[in-house]
């Protein structure tokens, strides 16, 4: 491995790494109103649009992620979540005299997100590892710069640990981040 190479790709890969999470951040930003708005929809089995709703989550979830923006995958994380939560949540709260969508924000979905955060979790990371599809129509996202310096100077080894490396950084702190998250949450959910 040649570290002077490493050295003088670090600018590209920065910039590789700049895209990837625009486009990724940017995708999981629309992914997440796509997919709570969908879950709600399903759930709520509101006419003619639970339909359409359901009709796109199959559709999108069994495409490439190229062609699609990952809102079937968090809406389905969503209605998960939100089907987590005990029908007698909802039914305490309208005895209380809430609307359903007063119940639906104050009561169901704190709970929900509860549920939901290790597969949102798993999903951030999903879709920002999935940026690299954008390559494909090169777009100089990290893999692309990768297989573009494999492809001008040979230097496969020191690409592919570029790749690696710049994946871990934005890869590991989601992770521990979210396990944090997660635990703590499940902590003040259910107590010690």
């Amino acid at each position: 491995m040649n570290w002077d190479v490493i050295v003088s790709y670090l600018p590209l890969y920065k910039d590789g790494l700049l895209i990837t999470l625009y486009t990724g951040w940017f995708g999981i930003l629309i992914s997440i109103v796509l997919g709570l708005v969908t879950a709600l929809i399903v759930h709520f089995k509101v006419p003619v649009l639970k339909t359409i709703a359901k009709i796109y989550i199959e559709i999108l979830r069994n495409t490439p992620l190229l062609i699609q923006l990952g809102g079937a995958y968090m809406a389905e994380t969503f209605r998960s979540g939100i089907e987590a939560v005990d029908t007698i949540q909802m039914e305490s709260a309208l005895s209380l005299g809430m609307t359903r969508r007063q119940a639906m924000f104050h009561i169901i979905l704190p709970q929900a997100v509860t549920y939901s955060v290790p597969a949102f979790v798993a999903n951030l990371i999903f879709l920002l590892k999935e940026t690299s599809v954008f390559s494909c129509i090169s777009i100089l996202e990290l893999m692309f710069t990768a297989k573009d310096r494999i492809a001008v100077s040979s230097t496969t080894v020191e690409s592919l640990f570029l790749v690696v490396v710049f994946y871990l950084i934005v890869l590991l702190p989601v992770s521990i981040i979210g396990s944090v998250v997660e635990r703590r949450l499940r902590y003040a959910s259910f107590g010690n």
